[in-house]
């Protein structure tokens, strides 16, 4: 990625020195949780943020809170990434508007709970994979394209430690994760050398999902883990500025585990 001219480096609330002025960052899912903390991280070290979700109204909010915290310019678009053809039309606004993008989070994702494995239905199934794997893979397929005929780019895919070590109440989560993982994997290779992709697979992390996890659960999440706590969305935010910046330009084709060492591993 080549880096923009003219601009001073500043420093974000994580302690990141970052020098993104210039670029273009487009984050699924940015209203709320993780990709609305990595959206402002982006914005605080400069780039211009496009959010995108399925609640439009949402989206605006983010991006008039984030425009007026850093004074970057930010842009709100409605997305169901579960569907190629606004997938499409998301890529066309994003260079209608800024004729660039840089960086992109696939952040979006979804995982109810469900009774029993037996009780799943196809359309179950068939939602959850399409935001978590269809859109994602649409998504990187547009981008990574325009990126390697411009100037380059990262992408980032938030995936879940679960598509290593999954848990009986989320199989077709972490089954779709999983496809999201090869997918870095992948297209870190096919997208290569100017873009650069990698995945980041948080652990256990206190959003409004885990409101509805039983008392078991959230114990077991915050006691089996070293570090005796949950993960915020704030602590994705670092890891995501650092994989959208030159600072890792010899990574790509990674799975990052931010898990508070709960599945910590030798290979």
């Amino acid at each position: 990625m080549d880096r923009p001219q003219g601009n001073a480096s500043r420093t974000t609330g994580t302690g990141f020195v970052g020098d993104l002025a210039g670029k273009t960052a487009v984050v699924t899912g940015g209203s709320r949780g993780i990709g609305r903390a990595i959206a402002s991280g982006l914005a605080q070290a400069g780039a211009s943020v496009v959010i995108a979700s399925r609640k439009v109204d949402a989206c605006t909010a983010a991006a008039a809170e984030i425009s007026a915290e850093t004074g970057v310019r930010t842009l709100a678009v409605g997305c169901h990434v579960g569907h190629w053809g606004e997938c499409d039309a998301l890529a066309q606004r994003v260079f209608d508007e800024f004729d660039r993008c840089d960086i992109l989070v696939n952040n979006a994702g979804m995982s109810p709970r469900y009774p029993s494995i037996v009780e799943i239905t196809e359309e179950y199934y068939d939602k959850v994979s399409a935001v978590n794997l269809k859109g994602p893979f649409r998504l990187s397929a547009l981008f990574a394209d325009r990126m390697a005929n411009g100037q380059g780019g990262s992408i980032i895919n938030i995936s879940t430690i679960g598509s290593l070590r999954p848990g009986k109440d989320e199989l077709v989560y972490a089954c779709a994760k999983a496809g999201l993982n090869a997918l870095t994997v992948g297209l870190a290779e096919a997208a290569a050398p100017s873009v650069r992709v990698n995945a980041i697979l948080p652990g256990a992390v206190a959003t409004d999902i885990a409101g509805v996890w039983s008392d078991e659960l959230l114990r077991d999440a915050t006691y089996a883990t070293p570090l005796k706590r949950m993960g915020t969305p704030q602590d994705f935010v670092g890891a995501a500025l650092w994989l959208a910046s030159d600072s890792s330009s010899f990574v790509t084709g990674e799975l990052i585990r931010i898990d508070g060492g709960r599945y910590r591993q030798t290979s």
